[in-house]
């Protein structure tokens, strides 16, 4: 189990959102930077850490789409080819981001269309930038019967029930999985217990992300995923506003 650092960009800033809230360009913000996303990815660096991910929060008809890319490209002029990055990404642009840096890409909304698994645009990616540079972004949600993949800034339900069977059938396409804990994301309230469980199935590497707020929830998160869970923290962090150490944590939990 290790650290992997995250740099979310809404509006052409860095920020801590919380995730339920966003709504088009407006959301709930936890913290907003004062410096650039080229100063995270220097401090991931000195760490040596890598693996982390890149997220641009606006919309790409969003007017700030443009912004958020021209921030990300300064963290991956920074940190070339040790940072992925999501947000807006698909098969025609998805090449343009490895060829700036990106280590891979993070997708979502474009696999995961009209309420199902789009296998067609699934394959373009790999046939675009190689399933070895693909990672799918199971942002998820619980309702009655389960955990259901959301898209479009986690507005919409998809018919996509996580569960390992899906873990199984997607990591067929993809290196690594990305997994928002979209209930707990943003709000510092501890983990998604269940879900940790399920993802220590995962046939190839998941990252979970969503409510670490305390060392205690890192150990709860390596005792419910047995150690085969990475993990990433946001706004707990002191780096964004919080009362977490990273360098602790990036010192313990580095490569």
């Amino acid at each position: 189990m290790k650290f992997r650092p995250c740099i979310d960009i809404h509006n052409g800033n860095v920020k801590q959102i919380v995730g339920s809230s966003l709504q088009g360009d407006t959301a709930k913000e936890n913290f907003v930077s004062s410096v650039g996303a080229d100063y995270y990815a220097k401090l991931y660096k000195k760490y040596n850490l890598t693996g982390g991910h890149i997220i641009l929060l606006n919309a790409p008809d969003s007017d700030y789409y443009e912004a958020d890319k021209l921030e990300a490209k300064k963290a991956l002029d920074e940190y070339p080819d040790a940072l992925q990055i999501g947000g807006g990404v698909n098969a025609d642009n998805a090449e343009w981001f490895v060829k700036n840096g990106a280590s891979h890409v993070v997708v979502t909304s474009y696999v995961f269309r009209d309420g199902k698994v789009n296998f067609d645009n699934l394959s373009k990616l790999v046939n675009a930038v190689g399933k070895d540079k693909l990672v799918l972004d199971l942002s998820c949600k619980k309702y009655e019967d389960g955990y259901y993949i959301v898209t479009d800034r986690w507005t919409k339900k998809t018919e996509t029930m996580v569960n390992e069977k899906t873990l199984c059938d997607l990591s067929q396409y993809c290196s690594e999985l990305l997994v928002h804990a979209v209930d707990v994301e943003g709000k510092c309230q501890g983990i998604d217990r269940e879900l940790v469980s399920m993802l220590k199935s995962s046939p190839v590497k998941a990252t979970y992300a969503g409510g670490i707020s305390s060392l205690e929830d890192i150990k709860e998160l390596w005792e419910y995923g047995e150690g085969k869970v990475d993990f990433t923290v946001g706004s707990a962090l002191d780096i964004f506003g919080g009362k977490l150490s990273f360098d602790k944590i990036a010192s313990e939990y580095a490569e």
